[in-house]
């Protein structure tokens, strides 16, 4: 990292305003409210390059490494990038509607079971390392990190979409 980048990174302070939004003073003093945290590699990197961008649609601080920043702006960071990169982890894949789409998907996930539309085959993407990412019909989405980990039930209707 170089040297411009860390006065870039440590010149900002964050907290949260009375309505919970993200609120960031710049190094000249203004304050900025409604900051989104954008991951620029959420999958591959995701505590290294952070763009705070502002309600206007533009950066205003980029952030190399989340790990550089003081504890509480690092911890409200994380909290909101939390909140932004809800993707449940697909553990079991119980059964599928049809072997056409649509079809609602039955599964097991990292945080309780629930059935979701899968609207079309593209819906699924491949990641590096054997990982998909799955997009449901409502947005939400549900993550394999590796498919080999899946039991063979899973992987055999998972092999049908694929």
């Amino acid at each position: 990292m170089s040297e411009h980048n860390n006065t870039i990174t440590t010149a900002f302070e964050l907290e949260r305003d009375a309505f919970g939004r993200l609120v960031l003073t710049d190094a000249q003093g203004e304050r900025h409210v409604g900051i989104v945290p954008v991951r620029a590699f959420p999958l591959s990197a995701p505590g290294h390059g952070v763009s705070l961008v502002g309600g206007e649609g533009r950066e205003l601080v980029w952030i190399d490494s989340v790990e550089t920043l003081p504890a509480q702006a690092r911890a409200l960071l994380q909290e909101e990038l939390a909140v932004r990169d809800f993707a449940p982890t697909l553990l079991k894949l119980h059964g599928v509607s049809s072997f056409g789409v649509p079809s609602t998907w039955t599964v097991s996930t990292d945080r309780g079971d629930t059935s979701f539309v899968l609207k079309a085959e593209e819906d699924i993407r491949r990641l590096e390392g054997g990982a998909l990412l799955i997009a449901s019909a409502h947005g939400v989405q549900f993550r394999i990190p590796d498919v080999k980990t899946l039991d063979r039930a899973s992987r055999k209707l998972l092999e049908r979409f694929l």
